[in-house]
Formats: structure tokens, C-alpha cells, sequence
């Protein structure tokens, strides 16, 4: 079996915490973030996010949804 990277690993990690949150399916989130165009912003902000708090990346992701409204 093949494993997933770390990378990808918090990733899933990321939308689940961010999903449990907003109250929100995951699946649902996984379609914002796509619709939005920012899953690679996230994935190419894992060096910074994954040192700090969760909700830290949850505040970050908050703003850059809005500012993309």
C-alpha cells in the first residue's frame, strides 16, 4: 500500500478541522476551497501552517476566503 505525504496527509487533516469548525461536511469544504481556487494556496502554505496552531490556518483561510468574495 502506498503511503500518502506528509504534505497531503495535513491537508486532510486541515479540512477535516476546518470542516468540524464551521460545522460543515467536509466534502462540502473540499468544494468551497476548490470553487475558490485556494487548495493550492493551502497546500503551498504548509510549511508555515503545520508549525503553528490549527486555528491559526483556519483564521488564514478565513480571510483569504473573504477576500476572494
Amino acid at each position: 500500500m502506498k503511503k500518502i505525504s506528509a504534505k497531503a496527509e495535513y491537508f486532510i487533516f486541515l479540512l477535516e478541522k476546518y470542516a468540524e469548525a464551521k460545522k460543515m461536511p467536509a466534502k462540502e469544504v473540499l468544494n468551497l476551497w476548490t470553487k475558490k481556487g485556494i487548495v493550492d494556496y493551502i497546500n503551498n502554505m504548509y510549511e508555515l501552517y503545520h508549525i503553528e496552531r490549527t486555528e491559526n490556518a483556519i483564521q488564514d483561510i478565513d480571510r483569504k476566503l473573504i477576500d476572494l468574495c
